[in-house]
């Protein structure tokens, strides 16, 4: 037999009575108990049992009997749409999942979200949340200070759901190499290059490209403004390194000051950082670099954005999709004006 549920508009609840304790959420985990075998249950799960059947109607305060059209219709907000489709689809895929705003459940990890969607096989009860989610659709833009740890759903025009992973990545390696000093080096338009350095510093170290028609054993590099001005402020090239910044300021502006940043704390952590042109990106990284000639696949594809960047779901989407495609992880590299980085990392999720 179906129960029915009374809307209580003041506390935004739908409270269902008689066996709902056991029926609802003791077994498949809807809702909070209240008193006796009453629960309350948030909007978005009584629609939910609306649509399955298992609610016959919810009643509202001036005894109308509302179904699933009529209810949904009603519920105010534009998230409830979207929100109630990937609702839907989790619970379809078996997990169990509790909007985060539960008095009984503490903040799930990550923070502010929509849901806290618990392990397979695990429910409100078990005391353990495997991930926030966050709910939006491809038209919500995401403001990159409000990235958090945990799932990002979003949902396209045709109502179909993309999930990405969302995480903190800080990037290291074990590429350390020697370094020589006081190489010979002339400042061109947009690039540098290094006469006769040894050949260590693009075979174990990765810096530059050498310089084509010349014996390899004698290898002369052009660098990056980047390289080069990290090569300059360790006195491995003999130019003054706040003429090399000046030069990446007046052919990138600001930009080349944040990636300069990103590329120093990259080398700092012996991860060797190179264009990224090729995949629409800033960087491709390599953790472990022991030789040039035995070079694996890149592991990360970088992009740096100031702090305050503002994410389109669909660039979000495209710039997973493309590292995906090449075996890579996309990582964002957040820079605020003092230079200090947050690091977070996309990947696509099937729950």
């Amino acid at each position: 037999m179906s129960l029915e549920g009374r809307f209580d508009e003041a506390a935004g609840v739908v409270r269902v009575g008689d066996d709902a304790r056991q029926r609802y959420h003791d077994s498949r985990g809807y809702g909070y108990p209240l008193e006796g075998n009453e629960i309350a249950l948030s909007p978005v799960e009584a629609a939910h049992l609306l649509y399955r059947g298992d609610l016959e109607a919810i009643v509202d305060a001036s005894g109308e009997r509302l179904d699933f059209r009529s209810f949904v219709a009603r519920e105010p907000g534009t998230k409830f749409g979207v929100r109630f489709l990937v609702y839907a689809d989790l619970r379809s895929r078996g997990f169990y999942l509790s909007p985060a705003a539960k008095p009984w459940i503490a903040d799930p990890p990550g923070g502010k979200a929509d849901f806290a969607v618990f392990p397979r096989g695990k429910g409100p009860g078990d005391g353990e949340i495997a991930y926030a989610l966050r709910v939006i659709s491809e038209r919500t833009d995401v403001a990159a200070g409000e990235l958090r740890d945990g799932v990002l759903a979003v949902v396209d025009e045709e109502s179909e759901i993309t999930y990405f992973e969302v995480s903190r990545r800080e990037p290291s390696g074990s590429s350390a190499a020697p370094l020589p000093d006081g190489c010979e080096a002339d400042l061109l338009a947009d690039r540098v290059v290094v006469w006769d350095p040894p050949l260590e510093l693009y075979e174990r170290g990765f810096y530059g490209q050498p310089l084509e028609g010349r014996e390899y054993d004698e290898p002369t590099l052009q660098c990056s403004l980047l390289e080069a001005a990290s090569l300059a402020e360790r006195g491995v090239i003999d130019l003054d390194p706040a003429r090399v910044r000046e030069r990446g300021r007046e052919v990138e502006g600001e930009r080349f000051v944040r990636r300069l940043a990103v590329y120093t704390t990259l080398r700092e952590r012996d991860v060797v950082p190179k264009t990224g042109y090729k995949f629409g990106a800033d960087f491709r990284t390599y953790a472990d670099v022991e030789s040039v000639e035995n070079l694996g696949h890149s592991e990360l594809l970088v992009r740096v954005h100031p702090d305050g960047y503002v994410f389109e779901p669909r660039d979000l989407a495209l710039d997973v999709r493309l590292a995906h495609g090449v075996r890579k992880t996309m990582v964002f590299a957040l820079v605020d004006d003092a230079g200090e980085i947050d690091w977070w990392s996309l990947e696509r999720l099937t729950p």
